[in-house]
């Protein structure tokens, strides 16, 4: 297919695009736009194409969608975007979860656009990425018999990862507001850390304002907005440690999404690595197991490249050490 190609990273609230000028390239005249500013995909990648990217015409796209993906078909999870990637009008498009993609750009990442939260060096294996965005997402990358392969998933909806009294007290909190099943991502995202907030604000007794994430984590002076912060790393700990056991992921576990990289330090500091390694019979087995922010501005981009090469090549692996 005729250079350029299109990538894309579409999430809940921005779709981040870019082009690959040559195979094996990175991602340029990279953008991001508003979801809230289109009607729809085929609109924010016209506007792209038109405002960002001189109008070029594509010869191939790699898409990577905040939700599942079948077939040519895409429904966003946390937006109201669906249809069919045959609406774009490009010869060939081919179709990933977002941490599918972010899977995919492991093998990519150089030593600065990764922090290390604890543990070994990451090692060659099965390795899993998660990540607290708009959503949870959660994915894996497998080693094959030449390359890897990604492996997609919805781990971010299975069930909080209670393990202490305080979380208790947060679950029940949130029950008694309104909220039914409590899944991991109603805490572990963007708009989970507004609400496990609010909860906090509940089993205190205390007043609060509503808080959007990026609220919080400005006003970590504010003792609740501090317990916030505390306990939403150490729930993290909790479910990327049952991530690590689900998938066994010796390889290592990292850490994408938009949330984490303005803490930095405050998971560094936090109780994310003792809770990560804490179970009851294979603490020894986690505590062998890296895990790693990625810190890289638009990861996912560099995996869709990667991936969209090597489906036009002929393969569904991808080739690289």
């Amino acid at each position: 297919m005729s250079l350029p190609w299109l990538v894309a990273d579409i999430g809940g609230t921005n779709a981040r695009f870019g082009l690959v000028t040559e195979i094996g390239g990175r991602p340029e005249a990279v953008a991001v736009l508003a979801g809230r500013d289109h009607d729809g995909l085929p609109g924010a990648v016209a506007a792209y194409l038109a405002d960002h990217a001189g109008g070029v015409r594509p010869g191939a796209a790699c898409l990577a969608i905040a939700g599942p993906v079948e077939g040519d078909r895409y429904r966003l999870t946390n937006a109201g975007w669906s249809g069919s990637v045959r609406d774009l009008g490009i010869p060939h498009v081919e179709l990933l979860n977002d941490f599918e993609a972010l899977a995919a750009s492991l093998p990519h990442l150089a030593a600065d656009d990764l922090v290390s939260l604890g543990g070994p060096e990451p090692s060659h294996g099965v390795k899993a990425v998660l990540g607290p965005g708009t959503g949870l997402g959660v994915a894996g990358l497998v080693p094959a018999a030449e390359g890897w392969l990604p492996l997609p998933g919805e781990g971010g909806h299975v069930t909080v990862p209670v393990c202490d009294e305080r979380d208790r007290e947060v679950v029940r909190a949130l029950h008694a507001d309104g909220l039914g099943h409590v899944v991991a991502e109603h805490l572990l995202s963007g708009p989970g850390m507004g609400r496990l907030h609010r909860a906090l604000a509940l089993v205190r007794g205390v007043e609060a304002p509503p808080l959007s994430a990026a609220d919080i984590v400005s006003r970590l002076d504010d003792p609740l907005c501090a317990e916030t912060v505390e306990v939403f790393c150490g729930l993290l700990g909790t479910f990327a440690g049952n991530v690590a056991l689900t998938l066994g992921a010796r390889g290592g576990v990292y850490l994408g999404g938009g949330v984490l990289p303005r803490i930095v330090d405050r998971v560094l500091a936090s109780d994310f690595r003792r809770r990560f390694e804490t179970s009851p019979v294979l603490g020894d087995y986690l505590s062998g197991i890296a895990t790693t922010l990625i810190t890289a501005p638009q990861p996912a981009l560099t995996g869709a490249a990667a991936w969209l090469a090597q489906r036009l090549s002929g393969t569904s692996r991808l080739e690289y050490a």
